[in-house]
């Protein structure tokens, strides 16, 4: 009976271009990046944050430092990771307690998360470009 037992041909590698993740599945795996993404670059904001609160010549270099175009940039990357971090987060305190756990709720949070990050982001982002 063993030998009978058909069994299903595993695939040998894992195809990433062939899984179709559902939207939620989009919103976490972004909310792991721009938690670490953010982790990664906490020393860039420190030392932003020590010299815009230091002296008058330190304040000047913050200055000079926050108007290059590709600092700015990474700023403002920064700024969607930690608005997306934020709003996915409570979505998954949402889930966590057990509020919108069926398919329709959780696919119209999933894209709340998205489209509420990116307005606030180009918002936020705007003001203080």
């Amino acid at each position: 009976m063993s030998e009978m037992t058909v069994r299903k041909k595993r695939p040998k590698h894992l195809a990433l271009h062939e899984i179709r993740l559902p939207l939620a599945g989009f919103v976490s795996i972004l909310h792991r990046v721009s938690g670490a993404g953010l982790f990664l670059m906490l020393p860039l904001l420190l030392s932003l944050f020590a010299d815009s609160l230091g002296s008058a010549e330190t304040f000047a270099d913050y200055k000079d430092t926050v108007s290059n175009p590709l600092v700015k940039l990474i700023l403002f990357g920064l700024l969607w990771a930690f608005l997306h971090h934020f709003c996915a987060g409570i979505r998954f305190l949402l889930l966590d307690v057990h509020k919108g756990l069926d398919l329709a709720s959780s696919r119209q949070s999933a894209r709340l998360v998205l489209i509420v990050s990116l307005v606030l982001t180009v918002l936020i982002g705007v003001k203080l470009w």
